[in-house]
């Protein structure tokens, strides 16, 4: 995010971004697999967006004017605005005529004015630009922030290599002086997502333009996965205030204050706040990277009576939208009888709040491994939510409840999560070509649907160290009623960054929009008449549609992707807010 701090009038960015991912679809014709390159186009789609700073806090506001919307682009930059709001105090809100604005349109390449030029501004989303991250970077120059590697120090920590930068290009290259930009008293940050990457308009195709210092830091510079911790921190130190607008708690229970979670009353036994010790019993937080070392909590189920049980609430809460998720891992290492139960304690409409509401039941299993969970609830006033272990059969229980990481958000819930274990063992003894399916999983609006994922790209991939992920439709039970083919829809995969602090997590996500005519497949049609039938989900499994290069191999073991050695990969399936309706020219549609 964040280069540096503009103090004098924008100036053009100029840049055109590489897009990170090659999105491609997985053809079968006489025999074999063929690669071809799937486009998009935004046609006279513009969003304007109004930037206002304040003590406080910042507005952003934000107006579409949209004729034959891609939609896939603006429900990138709409996720965009809800990152913001997730990890920063920024906000965004509609354009109502101010003269100061961003207006977001389709030009060459991907690019920004920098900085607010009080007339209103361009902002570029053009061609194959629609991605998170590279969203994030031209909306980060919009809000006042140069390249990384244009920091006053910058020839500390990176080499340029001028003769290596295409013609017109060297002003991405630019290093400016103290008195024009401000590193906001931050450290040169390799995993800004403002810096570039080595092959930056570069000449020569194995020529690097730019290079760091420390060659471990190669492959780290350019990443376009997230915000890097640096990013926000500048962010936020810039527009002077750090409080989430969508986060509401985050808590790894690292402290002896348990993230001012209090023991229920009434209750049976209390939960204990325990430090990672024997084998079964590390901590999530820093699982895999430290030994004895991390907290969590722990419900002991193996002595005392069946059915008692130990209440943890957090503390009152108070939401500004009408969902939330309640994201925690969870073990239970003790009978299968254990259980886990998520409540909400609400307002009774008098003030008070201690009206219990049961919302999800997670049961014990032989599965005594870290597992993640996702919990909507919908409260509207002010509430607690209650984490109720209860206590199954001690004689067949040698463990307990355990419970880690816990984050809400007033965002909604993925509704699919694969959880692959044991991944390092799955590249290990994987070939190109080897392929793994996910389970069914069904929409929102009951399409069945599913992940495919090659661990080393298909068998002619020219990216064997990469893994390919992609999407397929899956018939199911709500076929006959649904509308077909499946069209207008987003498709959204994300391989989860499992830090404990969902604002540092840097997760990596794609996305694309269904579109018969446009991908010139019949891949959205219904999979009982056009796919492929596998008994593993008794189901049929349409050809599958993604990116070859989603996300490699190095960036896998860096981070937390492989935490516990387990990758997690979120999914949705949803329709456009925008293909409700189709506007006529001239239509304006607030969001």
């Amino acid at each position: 995010m964040s280069l540096l701090l503009l103090r004098e009038t924008g100036l053009a960015a100029g840049e055109l971004s590489q897009v990170p991912g090659v999105m491609t679809s997985r053809r079968r014709r006489s025999g074999e697999l063929r690669i071809t390159t799937l486009r998009y186009s935004i046609m006279h789609v513009q969003h304007i967006a109004y930037l206002h700073k304040q003590v406080i806090y910042n507005i952003l506001k934000v107006l579409f004017e949209i004729y034959f919307p891609d939609l896939n682009a603006k429900g990138v930059i709409l996720e965009v605005f809800e990152m913001f709001r997730l990890k920063s105090c920024v906000d965004f809100k509609p354009y109502e005529g101010e003269s100061t604005y961003i207006r977001f349109q389709k030009a060459n390449g991907c690019w920004s004015m920098v900085g607010d030029r009080q007339t209103g501004q361009n902002l570029s989303i053009g061609e194959r630009c629609d991605h998170k991250a590279i969203v994030e970077h031209e909306l980060l120059h919009a809000m006042g922030f140069y390249h990384e590697q244009s920091r006053t120090d910058r020839d500390d920590y990176v080499n340029i290599w001028w003769d290596e930068i295409l013609p017109g290009q060297s002003h991405n290259f630019v290093k400016y002086n103290a008195t024009f930009i401000s590193d906001l008293n931050t450290p040169y940050d390799y995993e800004s997502v403002m810096h570039y990457e080595p092959f930056s308009f570069n000449k020569n195709e194995s020529a690097p333009t730019i290079t760091a210092k420390i060659p471990a830091f190669n492959d780290i510079i350019g990443q376009r996965l997230d915000f890097s911790t640096v990013d926000l921190e500048r962010l936020n130190r810039m527009y002077n205030c750090s409080k989430s607008t969508l986060s509401h708690c985050q808590c790894a229970f690292e402290f002896a204050n348990i993230c001012g979670m209090v023991q229920g009353t009434g209750d049976d036994a209390d939960w204990v706040h325990k430090k990672s010790s024997l084998a079964g019993q590390e901590d999530h937080t820093l699982l895999g990277r430290c030994k004895d070392a991390g907290s969590f909590m722990y419900f002991n189920t193996s002595s005392g009576q069946a059915d008692d049980m130990a209440l943890l609430e957090s503390r009152i809460l108070y939401p500004k939208r009408t969902q939330q998720c309640l994201q925690f891992f969870y073990k239970i290492s003790g009978s299968p009888s254990d259980k886990l139960v998520i409540w909400v304690r609400k307002d009774n409409g008098s003030g008070t709040v201690n009206t219990l509401v049961k919302v999800k039941t997670f049961q014990g299993d032989s599965d005594h491994n870290w597992k993640i969970a996702h919990v909507t609830l919908n409260v509207q006033e002010k509430f607690r939510y209650v984490f109720q272990g209860l206590r199954g059969s001690h004689s067949s229980s040698s463990g307990g409840i355990f419970i880690d990481d816990v984050t809400l958000t007033e965002t909604p819930c993925p509704s699919a999560v694969w959880l692959i274990r044991n991944f390092t063992h799955i590249l290990q003894t994987s070939v190109s070509g080897s392929v793994m399916r996910s389970p069914r999983f069904y929409s929102p609006e009951g399409y069945g649907y599913g992940i495919t994922l090659y661990p080393h790209g298909t068998s002619n991939s020219y990216f064997p160290d990469y893994a390919r992920i992609s999407f397929h439709l899956c018939s199911g039970e709500n076929d006959d009623v649904l509308q077909w083919p499946a069209e207008n829809r987003r498709a959204i995969i994300t391989v989860l960054d499992q830090h404990p602090d969902i604002r540092n997590r840097m997760s990596s996500s794609r996305s694309f929009t269904t579109d018969k005519n446009k991908n010139d497949t019949s891949m959205w049609d219904k999979p009982s008449v056009v796919g492929t039938f596998d008994p593993s989900c008794n189901c049929n499994r349409s050809l599958d549609w993604g990116w070859s290069n989603f996300i490699s191999h190095k960036q896998l073991r860096q981070r937390n992707f492989l935490k516990n050695d387990d990758l997690i990969i979120f999914a949705e399936f949803k329709a456009s807010i925008f293909s409700i309706i189709t506007p006529a020219p001239n239509f304006r549609l607030m969001a």
